[in-house]
């Protein structure tokens, strides 16, 4: 019931195959330093034996214009389909992975390689330090902060898709001084 989560796109590849997207809703960070993330995968997903294999995959964060595309990759499987060419997105290479590539169209694309895999029931768990994180320069502002928020990320609750909502405070604003 921790709804609602990052729908991502997560993109995998064994060295001389074609590459593949799984959609993934169990994603998160788990630390800060050094930098790590988890995602779960079920065994029996086509991906699940590529990440294994090759101990790298990349999340891709999920944008409004990138929520078709991230459905259809979560209900197809790439045993059948080539998910790049079928939606139409680029596989770009990694800065610092062999074989996972990038998603072009993403705005984040998180770089990960596998330090431990934990069987917990009907998925397992990933974790993964994070070895470089690609970020889309269109979303800098003019003082070089990335504005993530203006890129239209999406999220996943109780089987439905939606765009992040409006601001309603920032980190201690609870604690912070009124100005006089």
């Amino acid at each position: 019931m921790l709804y609602p989560l990052p729908a991502v796109m997560v993109s995998c590849a064994r060295a001389g195959e074609k590459p593949n997207i799984i959609t993934v809703a169990w994603a998160g960070t788990v630390c800060s330093s050094p930098a790590m993330v988890s995602i779960s995968v079920r065994p029996e997903r086509y991906s699940h034996d590529i990440i294994e294999e090759s101990g790298e995959f990349v999340i891709n964060l999920v944008t409004e214009k990138l929520i078709r595309s991230c459905d259809w990759c979560g209900v197809k499987s790439g045993r059948d389909v080539d998910k790049f060419e079928s939606c139409r997105l680029t596989a770009r290479r990694a800065e610092k992975l062999t074989s996972a590539p990038v998603i072009g169209e993403s705005p984040v694309n998180i770089e990960c390689r596998v330090t431990q895999q934990i069987p917990l029931g009907s998925h397992d768990l990933f974790l993964a330090e994070v070895v470089s994180v690609d970020i889309d320069p269109s979303y800098m502002d003019e003082k070089g902060r990335f504005e993530l928020n203006r890129s239209g990320l999406i999220t996943y609750s109780h089987g439905e898709y939606y765009t992040l909502g409006r601001k309603v405070g920032s980190f201690g604003y609870s604690v912070r001084k009124k100005k006089s």
